[in-house]
């Protein structure tokens, strides 16, 4: 379990004050909506890309309801280049939930959260500490990876454990709940700007002196090997293609139209499938394919 004292809140919180990117999404007066955007947006996904269609997005559905009222290819259509576009449409679902069942209002505890369809323990807890300013522990990669250097020693953390992780990551909060809800905004940011993966930035750490990889020599990773995701020529590729073709579209295409989009037909007709399956894209009466509520 973390201690304290490796991670100072005084230190952390006072480089986060300093440093700290300016993106919309922290803005005090950022609803709990955007904040809930802003996360499902950010899964796996830089804030370079995030930002812009963050942005349009919040202009065009400022409220769940107004989301809820959109049609699943208009969502997809400006969820654009995002990658997972599944999340657009858990995203949609979650906004109808909230405008039918919350006011129009996102919830704002962790359970209330986790009831809605598609948000998970991450993006509930997200939501709850950085819109809510409640304390719960707030764990991804990035996190993990500072606890891992500045409590553990260690390069890397490993595989997750959710009880571990949690339990690490509460153990630092501090206990008034605004602080604690911007300490877990600090250490993400610590993560992601600074503690990174391939060149830590060491020199530029608020814990520096006190960090536990540090003092023991920055030992290598000698954990479970990690497997790399590749892009090109998977699967996933191949969807997103596809579905480059359907948002440029202005109305359903033809068998031929999808075709074109890759040459491997076994990859190409498995990767149709499971579009459909997954209900990103839709096959009309007459043989043609649309985004979902556009045939």
């Amino acid at each position: 379990m973390a201690t304290v004292s490796s991670l100072d809140p005084g230190a952390v919180l006072g480089w986060f004050d300093r440093v700290a990117r300016d993106l919309p999404w922290r803005d005090p007066d950022c609803t709990g909506w955007g904040v809930l955007v802003s996360e499902v947006m950010l899964q796996q996904t830089p804030v370079a890309r995030v930002e812009p269609i963050w942005l349009d997005w919040m202009a065009r559905w400022p409220v769940p309801s107004a989301l809820a009222a959109a049609g699943q290819g208009e969502v997809l259509r400006a969820w654009g280049k995002l990658g997972y576009p599944r999340r657009a449409l858990r995203l949609h679902a979650a906004a109808t939930a909230i405008a039918a069942e919350h006011g129009d209002v996102v919830p704002s505890d962790v359970d209330t959260l986790l009831g809605l369809p598609g948000i998970g323990a991450y993006t509930a807890r997200a939501v709850a500490a950085f819109a809510y300013g409640q304390r719960v522990p707030v764990v991804d990669t990035n996190v993990r990876r500072v606890v891992a250097r500045a409590v553990h020693g260690a390069a890397d953390a490993g595989p997750p454990s959710t009880t571990r992780d949690l339990a690490d990551v509460e153990v630092l909060l501090p206990r008034e709940p605004a602080r604690a809800a911007r300490y877990s905004a600090a250490l993400m940011e610590l993560g992601a700007v600074v503690c990174v993966a391939r060149t830590p930035r060491c020199a530029d750490c608020p814990v520096y002196a006190d960090c536990a990889w540090q003092r023991a020599g920055r030992p290598a990773y000698a954990g479970p090997a990690k497997v790399v995701q590749k892009f090109a020529g998977t699967d996933r590729q191949v969807r997103g293609r596809l579905l480059d073709v359907l948002r440029g579209a202005p109305g359903p295409v033809s068998r031929a139209a999808l075709d074109a989009a890759w040459d491997e037909p076994g990859q190409r007709d498995r990767c149709l499938h499971s579009l459909l399956v997954d209900g990103l894209v839709e096959q009309t009466d007459n043989g043609m394919f649309a985004l979902p509520g556009e045939g």
